[in-house]
């Protein structure tokens, strides 16, 4: 059987303690958009086709009833990684950026096969990592 074809990866989700805190934090550090959301789930536009979802620790452990079915249940703890990727040029600029909001860089990276990473904690010390391309082969 052929594999059918799908468009990449569209949500990533992190599990916060504090949804409006880690919304104002992600708006204030990447200007991203929020869409819509409640004290449990926070959306956010962060280009066109990718989405962010700040969920609430332990306020999906339940299905959610939508749209005559249901979103079963699911969650995360502990200190989850994720990556945004950013130009090689521009990593000078993001150093300088985040130290000027007080945001300590935890470790930077510059990998043997080429690319560099930053990485920094968010408000429940998920880790958030920089990356320009090169670290990856289809990166």
């Amino acid at each position: 059987m052929k594999r059918p074809e799908f468009d990449g990866l569209v949500e990533t989700c992190l599990y916060v303690s504090d949804v409006e805190r880690s919304r104002d934090f992600y708006v204030e550090i990447f200007g991203f958009e929020p869409l819509g959301g409640n004290d449990r789930i926070q959306p956010m536009a962060v280009r066109p086709g990718q989405v962010l979802i700040l969920f609430r620790r332990g306020g999906t452990l339940q299905p959610v009833p939508v749209a005559g079915s249901h979103i079963p249940p699911h969650d995360g703890n502990g200190e989850q990684h994720f990556a945004f990727g950013i130009p090689l040029e521009r990593v000078d600029d993001w150093k300088l950026y985040l130290e000027g909001l007080n945001i300590e860089i935890e470790s930077e990276i510059a990998w043997p096969q080429g690319g560099r990473s930053l990485y920094f904690r968010d408000p429940d010390r998920l880790l958030v990592e920089l990356v320009t391309p090169g670290l990856w082969k289809n990166y």
